[in-house]
């Protein structure tokens, strides 16, 4: 499959899981087909979200710099994804698994990480730009709920996935992400 420009320029040259759009709506928000894709997740609990974005994002880059059972570095992917959900105090945070181990990931040996596999899916997604703290992902999540109500469009309002492609040392051109899964 050829990846769109966007895919394209979104990525950086990292891998990214494979998604078609499926509808555009000018500016507010897109909707994306994504396709069944392996994920390396952690589950940190009763942290704040800052805290626990930055506890999970260090037990997966120790797991993508060998901390597995092969002992294998595995190339960083984007995006990083932290699962929210509505009133709960457990975020797991994910990197998406390189296509050349989708097949067989190596499996972590850090008993906190797992491998997951999200079946494919229909993801309403809201872009924007800048540093993303943790209040401006509820920010644009609530506005991507509010779009998606106004215009009859049947989501899971119970969580939704932020998503950050860009190192903390970038500081320009930065890209963000709020996910809604289609009902």
């Amino acid at each position: 499959m050829i990846k769109s420009f966007k895919q394209t320029f979104l990525s950086l040259d990292l891998q990214s899981p494979r998604w078609n759009p499926a509808e555009t709506t000018a500016k507010d928000y897109e909707l994306r087909q994504y396709e069944t894709a392996k994920w390396v997740s952690t589950v940190i609990r009763g942290e704040t979200q800052k805290e626990a974005l930055r506890q999970g994002f260090w037990k997966l880059f120790h797991y993508i710099q060998g901390k597995n059972e092969k002992e294998m570095k595995i190339d960083m992917t984007v995006p990083v994804t932290c699962l929210v959900k509505r009133g709960c105090a457990d975020f797991k945070v994910s990197f998406f698994v390189p296509f050349e181990h989708q097949d067989s990931p190596p499996q972590p040996t850090d008993s906190d990480v797992f491998i997951e596999e999200r079946k494919a899916a229909a993801v309403f997604v809201r872009s924007f730009s800048g540093f993303a703290s943790t209040e401006k992902y509820a920010e644009e999540a609530e506005v991507l709920a509010r779009i998606l109500r106004n215009r009859g469009q049947p989501f899971h309002e119970d969580f939704f996935y932020t998503a950050g492609y860009d190192s903390p040392f970038k500081l320009f051109n930065r890209h963000n992400e709020v996910w809604y899964f289609k009902k």
